[in-house]
């Protein structure tokens, strides 16, 4: 079933590269704990990897050199897949999910500024487009991203992230259904790596520290170990006022403020 599931998901993630010019390429991989595909272009490389082990599939995006990639993966999306008992329907939501997270506006203009050899380990991503990835677990969000987006110039991101996102955050993490826990932790590790300044603090100084201190220990071990360590140093912050967002004048239907 396993291999079934990740031709699926390769199948559509290559659909989408490769007609952004991306080729396919064959992997030797003797490692039994792992079924990978690569996908390269001139400037940036995509790799789909399942962890036997972990029952883990990811989304995996690194810079190419002039000797190929340059391996310093970074990851894009982590979703659990369970052969025993998920199904071709699972493995085809995370083939579209993986196929979502190549060929968004935002990915495709990262790509396009990325040089052969990164100059710095900030990304890019901005909070709207982590809220994007949180539509997969959260559908509400969908409609709410687009009214904030009607309603208000430029983007309120961090009242935005209070209001409609740490709700949904800490109902799903009380409700303790660890897949769907183990999924939210997992995009949001991947958006710490791949996220600008603003999307970095979102993710730790008010969606982690809003989570309830006694859930703590269920949340650190499904992290990156990079969010981890900052979620922690977050954590000392937790409770101190931060400066307030300001308030963003209101748009009409026709683009004008108010």
């Amino acid at each position: 079933m396993i291999k079934k599931a990740f031709s699926i998901v390769c199948d559509k993630v290559g659909a989408v590269l490769e007609s952004q010019g991306y080729t396919k390429n064959k992997v030797n991989n003797t490692n039994e704990n792992e079924l990978v595909a690569l996908y390269t272009g001139e400037n940036v490389a995509y790799s789909v990897i399942y962890y036997v082990d972990k029952m883990h599939m990811v989304m995996r995006s690194c810079a190419m050199t002039d000797d190929g990639p340059d391996n310093e993966w970074k990851t894009m999306a982590t979703w659990m897949f369970n052969p025993e008992t998920d199904t071709e329907k699972e493995a085809s939501s995370i083939g579209n999910d993986f196929a979502d997270a190549v060929s968004t506006p935002v990915n495709v203009k990262r790509v396009k500024q990325t040089k052969k050899k990164k100059s710095s380990d900030d990304g890019n991503a901005d909070p709207v487009f982590l809220y994007k990835r949180l539509v997969k677990l959260f559908p509400d969000l969908k409609a709410e991203i687009k009214e904030e987006e009607d309603t208000y110039y430029p983007f309120r991101a961090v009242t935005f992230a209070r209001e409609k996102v740490v709700p949904k955050v800490n109902a799903m993490i009380r409700l303790g259904v660890k897949a769907d826990i183990t999924k939210l932790m997992g995009i949001l590790s991947a958006q710490y790596l791949n996220g600008d300044p603003d999307t970095r603090a979102i993710i730790t100084i008010v969606i982690l520290n809003s989570v309830e201190d006694d859930k703590r220990d269920i949340i650190i071990p499904l992290m990156s170990d990079e969010l981890t360590k900052a979620y922690k140093n977050a954590y000392k912050f937790k409770g101190k006022k931060v400066k307030p967002e300001k308030v963003k004048k209101a748009v009409t239907a026709t683009g004008n403020r108010l």
